[in-house]
């Protein structure tokens, strides 16, 4: 299946706007036409939606459907695999010790991990959330893909994943350059259990979800799903429908680096929070808000760069700060200014991303930008 092969590639009261519908300001309208061409083109998702809050205010606009049998259109609380915006959530465990004193940007592999390999010691964790590490992404490890042809329900720990890579020096150098790397995030979730001594779990709740309220926010270690959740799909060549892989593939094997669940509603809220700092203090936060070039996975609207374990996107509306992610059936966009204030979250029901880039693709960054501007002019 195409999946396993693109793994490796790869509320609040609120006002509901159908996409098309009339109404509404200038930018909103836009972002609804947007949704609506996203989802009518061929090899376009079945589904989208776009959350917009701007202060209290929060308008989501939906497109399609979440789910091909029922027909029934995206909800805000409805459940969703959010890939690699796990990695926001990681950094913001990460940096939440790190204003806590458990926990200090500079403290290298060779401190904290002393198993992993010499070659990776001097690797720090501001370079980690960074990836400017140089470490080898085992994703893209032929071995690591094959175990998934073999068995997409496979069950691996985190320290097994990076087995497919620890026989590779950083490459380039630590602190020269920007690579993105799945590596990275297993190697911190490590870091947080060596420091807190419990699971990266219960960190994740304790630290994030737990403060922030996000009770249907989970790092699951399967591949189950409940309703309501949104369905993930993908089009197999020849075959004219889209298929359902919700459950296809385990995103325990990407673990804190893109396994987590989340629903629209509670990532909007997630990200505003992040964004303006309430889970670290001034001295972390002002660390965290220095960029290099470098893309999320997938792009962004407008330039990226990226700064500790989150991105800036400067657009012609305006700049926010946030994070994508991808994984089979799902695609996601989630940002907010830097003081929290305004914010949008786009997700889509099929995986898309620049490799190569289609029209389809081409047009979701239309609609992430058609989001920065209904929440940055709203």
């Amino acid at each position: 299946m195409v999946a396993v092969v693109a793994l490796a590639g790869c509320l609040m009261a609120a006002v509901a706007t159908p996409a098309g519908a009339a109404g509404g300001t200038g930018s909103t309208s836009s972002l609804s036409r947007g949704l609506d061409k996203l989802v009518t083109m061929s090899g376009g998702p079945p589904g989208a939606i776009a959350l917009v809050q701007v202060g209290q205010e929060v308008t989501v606009t939906t497109a399609g459907v979440g789910n091909t049998v029922t027909k029934t259109p995206i909800s805000a609380n409805d459940v969703v695999r959010i890939a690699s915006v796990s990695k926001a959530f990681n950094g913001a465990v990460a940096l939440a010790l790190v204003a806590k004193g458990e926990l200090h940007l500079r403290d290298t592999i060779a401190e904290r991990l002393p198993g992993l390999p010499a070659s990776w010691g001097k690797v720090t964790l501001a370079e980690l959330l960074h990836h400017t590490s140089g470490l080898p992404d085992y994703i893209k490890s032929e071995a690591f893909i094959d175990v998934l042809r073999a068995d997409p329900h496979a069950v691996l720990t985190p320290m097994q994943l990076l087995g497919y890579v620890t026989d590779q020096a950083p490459d380039p150098a630590p602190g020269t350059e920007y690579h993105y790397s799945d590596t990275d995030n297993i190697v911190v979730g490590l870091m947080v259990e060596a420091v807190t001594g419990d699971t990266y779990e219960q960190a994740l709740a304790e630290d994030v979800t737990a403060p922030l309220q996000l009770p249907d926010t989970t790092l699951p270690d399967g591949p189950d799903l409940t309703e309501p959740y949104i369905h993930g799909y993908e089009f197999e060549p020849g075959d004219p429908a889209p298929v359902d892989i919700s459950t296809y593939l385990n995103p325990g094997l990407a673990w804190a680096s893109g396994g987590m669940l989340s629903t629209p509603a509670e990532l909007n809220t997630f990200m505003r929070a992040y964004v303006r700092g309430t889970l670290t203090d001034a001295a972390t936060r002002t660390r965290q808000f220095r960029f290099v070039p470098g893309s999320s996975g997938p792009p962004g609207p407008g330039t990226n760069a990226a700064g500790l374990a989150i991105f800036r996107y400067r657009t012609g509306c305006g700049t926010v700060y946030g994070h994508t992610g991808n994984f089979p059936g799902y695609t996601i966009f989630a940002a907010a200014t830097s003081d929290g204030s305004r914010s949008v979250t786009v997700i889509v029901n099929e995986q898309l991303n620049d490799n190569p880039v289609t029209p389809v693709f081409t047009q979701l960054r239309h609609v992430d930008g058609l989001g920065v501007c209904a929440a940055l002019r709203s």
